[in-house]
């Protein structure tokens, strides 16, 4: 019988009632553990994390807060074998996909823990200057920003089960607010062993840090007023989310990050041949297949002009032919599976409904796949597809196909480049591949209001440059309209979401003395 992965709730580690869900190797179809949230008092755990956690955070300033960031950095650095061990296992992906996950967590950790050292001894934090409310100055407004008191939940997708919560978990608790994390059911193992070793170390204070695996009932009316949500998965789930009646009872707040269908836009200028030509192919196979195509920045429209759109497919489908897929125990295996069979079934339907408008350029055959069994393992091959008319087409800009796949569509100049953009209507990320400063300029501009973040690349940073899909705890990481309206990272900003914007109105000397005791 495998184990079954506790929970840790109410400070004190708690199995689930029943069997369990199964957790499978996605490569050889073997269970390797289960889990249950089943029967938890969840309105105790949840209360323990409000009163004592909460508590406890707050009470420390932000630089002492910083340093437990820091102090968690070192477990998790230490222990980073184990965890590419685990996520080869449980996810199925590659070492190198695995540490894209792992070592983006403790960065990401790391980097907060700089930031808020910096922040000193304070426990609130001053937002801009005082405001005159009166000519002499007497009475003036000030804005302050002080740590919520309640919890924040994590709603974690399977993709990311390292770096998804400690992106999360790092500007939380530095904010002074305990995390409660829910990780995707099908791989929560690696989420779970690593809450498990921060809380071995003994970092945290009581109830600063639980975690709920499986199916569980009752989450969201477990919240209570001022509890936050920070969710990432589909649209459809954020919207049942957003309209919970709990959720909406308590005006509790909500940070959604949701589909995305993230473009690489090749300026007129990058004709094959040239280096940003060739720039745009290497990245755009890169995010077909790291992690199996299974990121929330993935690059899924490629936006060529029209006179380029074959040599990009042929550009892009030869670097595709050099990715070999199957198990990632074999060292020539640079694609790994996805993460369970069910998305290997959500995947093919995608890319049969894609198929319905698209042509298919290039796939792989499945009789190529490395010490993988097609029929246990939930391996799929890449599959790069076309369209002739992008302003006709409709499944390319609205159906995200989470895994290896991507389309090329043809523009006529630069506007029609991004008016197709657009039609993803809201992205986290869009890349900009060219040698001309102007056109990047104009085009960063034009698209800004639809994508979270704009990556633009040209032959000058071709070493330089961070990758389009990977994210960055000094950038924003988010984006409008379909990618779900919510703002994650982005620096210390990122840190407004946990915290409460207030204005105080009072005599001159009280705010001078409030902003004797703040951060800025």
């Amino acid at each position: 019988m495998t184990p079954l992965l506790e929970n840790h709730l109410a400070g004190r580690w708690q199995s689930g009632a029943g069997a369990g869900t199964p957790l499978h190797d996605p490569v050889t179809g073997a269970e390797l553990a289960r889990v249950s949230g089943a029967g938890l008092d969840l309105a105790d755990g949840f209360a323990f994390a409000r009163m004592q956690g909460g508590a406890a955070l707050r009470a420390l300033d932000y630089a002492q807060r910083a340093a437990l960031l820091a102090r968690i950095g070192e477990v998790l650095t230490a222990r980073r074998d184990d965890y590419l061990d685990l996520s080869l296992r449980n996810s199925g992906t590659t070492r190198n996909d695995s540490a894209f996950d792992v070592d983006g967590a403790t960065y990401t950790v790391s980097q907060y823990a700089k930031w808020g050292a910096a922040l000193g001894p304070a426990h609130w934090l001053a937002d801009g200057e005082p405001v005159k409310l009166a000519k002499d100055g007497a009475f003036q407004s000030l804005h302050v920003l002080v740590p919520q008191r309640g919890l924040a939940l994590f709603i974690n997708a399977f993709n990311f089960p390292a770096w998804g919560l400690w992106e999360k978990a790092a500007p939380a608790l530095l904010s002074g607010v305990p995390v409660v994390v829910k990780p995707a059911t099908s791989t929560a193992w690696l989420t779970q062993r690593m809450v498990a070793d921060v809380l071995e170390a003994g970092i945290l204070p009581p109830g600063a840090l639980s975690i709920v695996c499986g199916r569980t009932d009752g989450l969201l009316e477990a919240l209570e007023p001022f509890d936050l949500v920070s969710f990432t998965g589909s649209a459809d789930t954020a919207r049942a989310i957003r309209g919970h009646a709990n959720v909406l009872r308590h005006a509790i707040r909500v940070n959604a990050e949701t589909d995305s269908l993230n473009s690489a836009l090749i300026g007129p200028d990058a004709a094959p041949g040239s280096e940003a030509f060739a720039l745009m192919a290497r990245e755009v196979v890169r995010e077909m297949t790291v992690k199996s195509g299974q990121k929330c920045t993935a690059i899924r429209r490629v936006l060529v002009p029209r006179e380029h759109a074959a040599a990009a497919v042929d550009a892009i489908a030869a670097g595709l032919a050099q990715v070999k897929v199957g198990d990632p125990r074999n060292e020539a295996v640079r694609m790994g599976a996805l993460a369970s069979r069910a998305q290997l079934d959500s995947v093919r339907a995608g890319l049969a409904q894609l198929g319905s408008e698209a042509r298919l350029a290039w796939a792989g055959r499945d009789a190529d796949l490395v010490d993988a069994d097609p029929r246990r393992a939930a391996c799929v091959m890449p599959h790069l597809f076309a369209v002739d008319d992008g302003d006709a087409a409709t499944q390319v800009h609205d159906l995200e196909v989470f895994g290896p796949a991507a389309t090329v569509v043809p523009y006529r100049d630069p506007g029609h480049a991004f008016a197709l953009a657009r039609r993803g209507f809201g992205s986290l990320v869009a890349s900009l591949f060219t040698d001309d400063a102007a056109f990047a300029a104009r085009a960063a501009v034009e698209m800004a209001h639809a994508h979270g973040r704009l990556h633009v690349v040209t032959p000058a940073v071709a070493k330089a440059h961070t990758g389009h899909g990977n994210v960055m705890p000094a950038s924003l990481h988010g984006g409008p309209g379909r990618a779900g309206g919510g703002e994650e990272l982005g620096g210390l900003r990122a840190l407004g979401f946990y915290h409460q914007r207030s204005a105080v109105q009072a005599p001159a000397a009280v705010v001078d003395s409030l902003r004797a005791g703040a951060a800025s």
